[in-house]
């Protein structure tokens, strides 16, 4: 058997129907960009969040560098952002003339540590940059506390996140806005690139919804030095078709998440994702952790089975990077964990069957 790490075809299986009527809802409208399909999933993906505001934008990226010229953040400006990650989250500060500020993961969660923040703080952060790193949540209110006590803003990367609570709180209402990607693969994904701000703060969300369309909510009247940042009408369409499925597609993530921790848990030299006694993960992937990475991901590949390394370079040993002079040894945490951390085939249409395989394989590969 050969499984995928990610296979998207079996959503559009599920939900042909309806992703179908979307595409001819948006086609037989003739209205494509900033129109009704748009402001409904804006309406509905706020009350899913719990937030007063949702604005759709272009991507995840864009999300976040949207609220970060919203807020004034800019050149001379520091913003905190874990030091393990995606590079689109320092992506965002660096494209707002901003420097990004690394700090090295907790390492049992691999989300920003709360504990290293306040030596981080100087009389030039402007703001912190959590990441819910793999479909769990950062600490929020531990980050908050700190923010609050240096007033600073917190902008959550909420694009692995979908519908992950944080003491009963869904992410994307945990800080002052949040940035969110539907890139396909996300636990809520449209079918080419998406993204969205949420937000209660009423002036945030109207200069946000002037930034993304050139700095104008009038044609031709430009208030801002916005941006070309639109989700278009058929992608929102496609979101509307999505979003009452991703409850019980994150059920399901969470469901094959309990078989492979009960399946691996004895395995030595292996460390398996911890939750908090206080987070709601979503799965957006399934990482677990050994310094036998690199020969257990060739041997899982030898039997047919798709893994990927979530992620292989830190951002501070990017070459996009390389002018701010950080190198190998200035992050270590960030940087065992590229050597270290290996992601597990996990969706809402991989089956239980494919789990017990992977687990199995991973079993026979440690105890060999």
């Amino acid at each position: 058997m050969t499984i995928p790490i990610l296979d998207l075809k079996p959503a559009y299986e599920e939900l042909r129907r309806e992703l179908d009527d979307a595409y001819h809802r948006v086609m037989n409208s003739g209205w494509l960009l900033l129109g009704q399909e748009l402001t409904c999933f804006e309406t509905e993906y706020a009350a899913s969040v719990g937030v007063q505001h949702c604005v759709g934008v272009a991507n995840g990226l864009e999300a976040m560098q949207l609220v970060l010229l919203a807020h004034g953040v800019g050149p001379g400006d520091e913003v905190i952002v874990p030091a393990h990650g995606y590079i689109a989250t320092w992506l965002a500060v660096s494209h707002v003339g901003a420097t990004p500020v690394p700090c090295e993961p907790d390492p049992t969660t691999f989300n920003l540590d709360p504990a290293r923040l306040t030596a981080l703080i100087t009389a030039r952060t402007k703001a912190i940059l959590p990441i819910h790193l793999y479909g769990l949540t950062a600490d929020m209110p531990a980050i908050n506390a700190i923010a609050a006590k240096h007033g600073l803003f917190v902008l959550e990367d909420a694009a692995q996140s979908h519908g992950a609570r944080c003491h009963g709180h869904a992410a994307g209402a945990l800080g002052h806005a949040a940035g969110v990607s539907f890139y396909p693969s996300k636990n809520l994904g449209a079918l080419a690139d998406a993204g969205a701000v949420t937000t209660s703060d009423p002036v945030l969300a109207d200069k946000i919804r002037h930034l993304r369309n050139y700095g104008s909510k009038v044609r031709y009247q430009h208030e801002y030095l916005g941006l070309n940042s639109r989700l278009s009408e058929l992608q929102a369409a496609f979101l509307r078709a999505k979003l009452p499925k991703l409850a019980e597609w994150n059920g399901r993530r969470v469901a094959l998440a309990a078989r492979y921790h009960t399946q691996l848990k004895s395995l030595g030299g292996l460390q398996l994702p911890h939750v908090p006694s206080w987070a709601e993960p979503v799965w957006h992937l399934f990482v677990i952790r050994t310094e036998r990475r690199d020969a257990l991901q060739k041997y899982l590949s030898a039997a047919g089975i798709g893994t990927q390394i979530h992620y292989p370079t830190p951002p501070h040993l990017c070459t996009a990077y390389a002018g701010h002079g950080w190198k190998p040894g200035d992050f270590p945490l960030a940087e065992q964990l590229a050597r270290e951390v290996l992601s597990l085939p996990i969706g809402p249409h991989t089956t239980a069957e494919q789990v017990d395989i992977v687990s199995a394989a991973i079993r026979h590969f440690f105890n060999a």
